[in-house]
């Protein structure tokens, strides 16, 4: 079972992929030394692959020297990240677990390796630890597989482990409605039911309320937060130049016939801007379509007669039972896949929450995923100089507003369709494969090399 805790993680920009997961991958590096983390002297970090093509723009070596520290994503404090690796790159020194200080020098210690092959996924990171006679301590190889997900590449099968287990085990959309019919049980309920069985219920929902409260947090601090984008593009922030301008509308009483759409693509937009200048996210299911599903939920929240709390933690579960199937039976990793992975996985996980939120039934609920995604089926993934800003911050704004659009269409019939949300899955997990490898997340192709930079 993937956990709304595991689907839905607290972390910082701008990358779930390159940034949460490589930090991820280097603590638990450093956790697996144990007493030999005294013995270290130095520390190599090899990038492959999508991390050494854009690594630089997602920031994955700063994410791999934060891990090696000790920090973890759901912790770090942003802010105090930054005045940490400008310490690093100006002493030259990193304490490994900040308890055992090393020579570290990134430009030699941490390398961009754009030739080697990726046998396992093509997010791949390899940590060496040296002891003072330049001898390896050890040698490990990790795959971050987006969504923060990392795991051991060419790990062996996981052991069995005695424990609880969930009571309405599902790996398919016609499980989930199988399992309605038989128990009556609508998505929403489902997940909390599993949740329930295998955590204690304070805690599944103390994760789902932070959750929640992460991410109106993220849309506030977008919308109060002006200035330039990091890396070079110089993006400006114009989240709070547009609500003003809104603001301004409608005390004039002069709002557009666009202003609930406009309002949806303003929240998406405060969400990605912050995500990409390195702030506090949530993966939904991923930092680069970090907006979709908090816009959605926003404007569940501010503008749906009727809402509710417990509407927006239905929404919570439902969606997270969607991505859950796309991270089994497809991917959620735009290196991967494309950004139909991330932002099309978002889109469709918005669908199926609102359609939950909103009270349809299961139907419905699995018709709006389907919906979401059916439309977004071979989008790529080309950010331009390697940077989670153009065309993503946009594109997470035309994600939620499908969403929405998806979820009103499935409402409207009566749960009905040609194509199931199964063969959507199966046909986005198809259309990834067939798709070249230059036009997923390694900035080769698309906008990425028909950008001029000026």
């Amino acid at each position: 079972m993937i956990s709304v805790s595991e689907l839905f993680k607290v972390g910082i920009g701008p990358s779930s992929s390159h940034t949460v997961g490589p930090m991820k991958a280097a603590y638990a590096f450093i956790l697996g030394l144990g007493d030999r983390l005294e013995q270290v002297v130095r520390v190599r970090v090899d990038l492959f692959g999508s991390l050494a093509w854009t690594g630089k723009g997602h920031g994955t070596e700063k994410a791999v020297l934060l891990g090696l520290a000790g920090e973890q994503p759901d912790t770090v404090d942003p802010d105090a990240a930054e005045a940490m690796i400008a310490r690093i790159e100006a002493h030259r020194m990193l304490s490994l677990d900040g308890r055992h200080p090393i020579c570290l020098v990134p430009e030699r210690d941490v390398i961009f390796d754009m030739l080697t092959e990726t046998p396992e996924h093509p997010n791949t990171l390899a940590f060496t630890a040296y002891d003072a006679a330049g001898e390896t301590l050890c040698h490990e190889r990790w795959c971050s597989i987006g969504g923060g997900f990392v795991v051991r590449e060419a790990f062996a099968p996981a052991a069995v482990i005695d424990g609880p287990s969930a009571p309405y085990e599902f790996r398919s959309g016609i499980d989930l409605l199988r399992i309605g019919e038989e128990t009556g049980l609508r998505i929403p309920e489902i997940v909390r039911t599993n949740e329930y069985a295998v955590r204690p219920k304070e805690e599944v929902d103390a994760h789902i309320t932070r959750v929640i409260d992460t991410m109106m947090r993220c849309i506030d601090r977008g919308l109060s937060t002006e200035g330039i984008l990091p890396g070079g593009l110089n993006v400006r922030r114009r989240a709070v130049s547009l609500l003003r301008k809104m603001e301004s509308e409608q005390a004039r009483n002069d709002r557009p016939p666009t202003d609930t759409m406009d309002r949806v693509s303003l929240f998406a937009i405060a969400v990605n801007e912050e995500n990409a200048a390195g702030g506090r996210v949530v993966t939904a299911p991923t930092n680069g379509a970090a907006g979709v599903v908090p816009a959605v939920l926003r404007y569940y929240r501010d503008m749906v007669p009727g809402s509710s709390e417990a509407g927006m933690q239905d929404f919570i579960l439902a969606a997270c039972a969607i991505g859950a199937l796309f991270k089994m039976n497809a991917s959620i990793s735009g290196a991967e896949v494309g950004c139909q992975g991330e932002v099309g996985v978002a889109c469709s996980m918005a669908a199926a929450g609102l359609a939950a939120a909103m009270g349809a039934d299961n139907a419905r609920i699995e018709n709006a995923a389907e919906i979401g995604m059916e439309h977004h089926l071979g989008m790529t993934c080309d950010p331009v100089a390697g940077l989670v800003q153009i065309p993503c911050i946009e594109r997470n704004a035309f994600g939620a507003i499908k969403a929405i659009n998806a979820a009103s269409l499935a409402m409207r019939g009566d749960g009905t369709h040609h194509i199931s949300l199964d063969r959507v899955i199966a046909t986005m997990r198809q259309t990834g494969a067939d798709m070249q490898s230059k036009y997923k997340e390694t900035s080769q192709g698309g906008l990425a090399v028909n950008f001029t930079e000026c």
